[in-house]
């Protein structure tokens, strides 16, 4: 039976079940309000968020091969779910919900079959800017749309710059109760992320222990909100918005005609399953990834694809939405012990006792206190630091990145991811289409060559000797050939042109033709090329062409053969 269960539960140790108890309980009390809260944000029924939180759980555990990372609905893949459904169905509707589930299949089923297909190399498809330019949109569409909540007040609008307007429009209609319910909310959880561990190391607890107690804050502030409004009644005395009834009970499984709604939903809801599935992906890798390096474990990339596949197919079945790993939750797993995902499973069983004892307490609930708590969570989410760090470094990544968030923000979740991605990948073409030639000459009394504009080198009269640091590509080819025309009519006395390949990863049709045509001019002035340094991988390609054979004994090992046998 080894073959067919996890390795982490074959190797299962005793001494590991005390961390694994502690942070399963730890992540439960941060895992109900915020299950409850990414349901709201995503526009479905509270109790879906909590479905969110049990099988896909257990599924991860039994497929990913991360100890630390835990998995649920998250900020992120819930503002991608509303923003890929309220064009199709009215939210909170019965339709919204099954779209829903539906949405979360797909994922699943993609994440499956890229796993099987070993595209793990998919986490690195997304670069970091546009990652980040994309969270940081992301995290400021949440907040602009959470202030409704903390209003008190219901707006109808399409888009970033219809909600400001809507909401301006709708000052005058505060609520007064829900407005302070949702700002002592923001304040008590801002003190406790800020203040409250300097505090508590200061009464001589631990610092680990003292951050530790601290994430747990937004637990007893959505707890201290939900009593005073139970307490007094407030939602009948001054209308402010509760959750309400949450049914009890384990999901149900879903009808077949839940998760197949027809063909047309199915089309308009690929390409978001396709980014939810990717960005997910992504940022699952990189927090499993950055726990796993301080345990000097490993993650395998292509099975965290079906790891976080088996979720979302989990959490569909149980009437749930998209999910992947999270940060905040998995940074509270890894500080309280967890040392398996046997952690996970624990937790995921305590949701399913809060489902079928415990959904009575959440009636009371203020939506202004889970809309906080999304605010204060997602702020940490807008990246400046590395747009900084980006503009001083890179501008091309710095502008990416921005362009990512703007578009996030005024275009749409969708529209912004892609115009991220386009805009890398431009940047990529433009810089390769720019490529650094350098001309290089011999160190005294050595065997290196290096650019005669940074260091004082020997050269051969007749002799252009070039290195050029950049694939030949479509991109550049023609870049290079002007750059040689350029040097030989400057110097009419050049005999040679020897090209170093050191910085030549490849070489495409394009490059191969301007190599093919380089060779016939300079041949017609009287003018022999040669190649040197060419990579192996290059040459066997370039071996089985008319130029390859054509360059036979003038293709060298190094810079220094080639000009021995000049």
């Amino acid at each position: 039976m080894g073959r067919f269960l996890p390795a982490w539960l074959t190797g299962y140790r005793r001494d590991q079940l005390a961390g694994d108890l502690s942070a399963g309980l730890i992540v439960t009390v941060m895992l109900v309000p915020q299950s409850l809260a990414y349901a709201m944000l995503a526009g479905l029924p509270p109790q879906m968020g909590l479905y969110a939180s049990v099988l896909p759980i257990i599924a991860y555990a039994a497929f990913g091969t991360s100890m630390t990372l835990a998995v649920g609905p998250v900020a992120v893949a819930s503002l991608m779910t509303a923003s890929a459904l309220t064009p199709l169905a009215l939210p909170g509707s019965p339709e919204y919900a099954a779209l829903a589930m539906v949405l979360a299949l797909l994922s699943g089923v993609m994440l499956v079959v890229f796993g099987l297909m070993r595209l793990g190399f998919l986490a690195h498809f997304l670069s970091h800017p546009v990652i980040s330019g994309f969270i940081s949109g992301a995290a400021v569409l949440i907040a602009i749309g959470q202030l409704r909540h903390v209003l008190g007040v219901r707006i109808e609008a399409d888009g970033v710059v219809q909600t400001v307007v809507a909401l301006i429009t709708a000052l005058p209609r505060t609520n007064p109760v829900t407005l302070a319910v949702g700002l002592g909310s923001v304040v008590l959880l801002v003190v406790a992320r800020s203040r409250l561990p300097g505090w508590l190391v200061a009464t001589g607890l631990a610092r680990p222990r003292a951050e530790l107690i601290a994430r747990l804050a937004p637990m007893a502030v959505v707890v201290l909100a939900t009593v005073v409004v139970g307490a007094f009644n407030l939602d009948q005395v001054a209308k402010v918005a509760v959750v309400g009834a949450v049914p009890a009970g384990l999901p149900q499984l879903p009808s077949a005609s839940q998760l197949f709604p027809g063909w047309e939903s199915l089309r308009e809801l690929l390409i978001p399953a396709l980014l939810i599935s990717l960005v997910g992906f992504v940022e699952s890798v990189s927090v499993a990834q950055s726990f796993a390096l301080k345990r000097r474990q490993r993650i395998n990339a292509d099975r965290e694809l079906l790891g976080l596949g088996a979720a979302n197919a989990a959490s569909a079945l149980s009437g749930g939405f998209p999910v992947t790993g999270g940060l905040a939750r998995s940074v509270v797993n890894f500080s309280a012990g967890a040392n398996t995902p046997f952690a996970g499973v624990v937790s995921a069983c305590l949701m399913a006792v809060v489902l079928m004892l415990f959904t009575g307490w959440f009636r009371a609930m203020p939506h202004a206190v889970l809309a906080a708590t999304i605010l204060v969570a997602v702020t940490s989410l807008i990246d400046l630091k590395t747009l900084r760090e980006a503009w001083a470094y890179d501008r091309g990544d710095a502008l990416a990145l921005a362009a990512t968030a703007l578009g996030v923000i005024v275009l749409g979740v969708e529209h912004g991811i892609v115009l991220g991605v386009m805009l890398s990948l431009a940047v990529i073409v433009w810089r390769g289409s720019r490529p650094h030639i350098a001309v290089v000459g011999r160190m005294p009394g050595t065997e290196h060559f290096r650019n005669v504009e940074r260091h004082a080198v020997e050269t051969v009269p007749g002799s252009l000797i070039l290195r050029v640091d950049e694939s030949l590509l479509f991109a550049n080819a023609m870049q290079v050939r002007d750059r040689v025309d350029s040097l030989l009519a400057s110097d009419p006395g050049i005999r040679r042109v020897l090209i170093s390949c050191a910085g030549v990863n490849q070489i495409d049709t394009t490059g191969l033709e301007m190599l093919v045509a380089l060779e016939s001019d300079l041949q017609r002035q009287g003018i022999s090329l040669s190649l040197a340094e060419v990579k192996g991988p290059v040459m066997d390609r370039l071996a089985a062409t008319g130029f390859g054979r054509t360059m036979a004994g003038r293709v060298y090992l190094s810079l220094h053969d080639a000009m021995k046998a000049n």
